[in-house]
């Protein structure tokens, strides 16, 4: 899918210039987006963006500080896991 945005020319101009193209950047922005949300997962964005490997998207995420919510009940819930775990051996 080919999606298409409109910017006024005097924005543009003012924004600086990049290494990457803009279109990419509108799409890494949508991709850490969407993860953070948790609308796509670690192998959505790569295939998105185009990543040679797992890493690389790790990497990007780090980047981006795309990271998924992790509350203190989650941690509870967790450590909770891990304690039952090492309670059966």
């Amino acid at each position: 899918m080919q999606i298409t945005i409109e910017l006024p020319d005097d924005i543009v101009n003012q924004l600086p210039p990049n290494n990457i193209s803009r279109s990419r950047r509108i799409l890494e922005l949508i991709a850490a987006d969407n993860y953070r949300r948790g609308c796509i997962g670690a192998a959505q964005v790569r295939r998105m963006l185009n990543l040679s490997s797992r890493w690389e998207t790790y990497e990007f995420l780090k980047r981006e500080k795309a990271y998924l919510p992790y509350t203190e009940d989650d941690l509870d819930q967790d450590a909770q896991a891990i304690g039952n775990v090492l309670a059966k051996e």
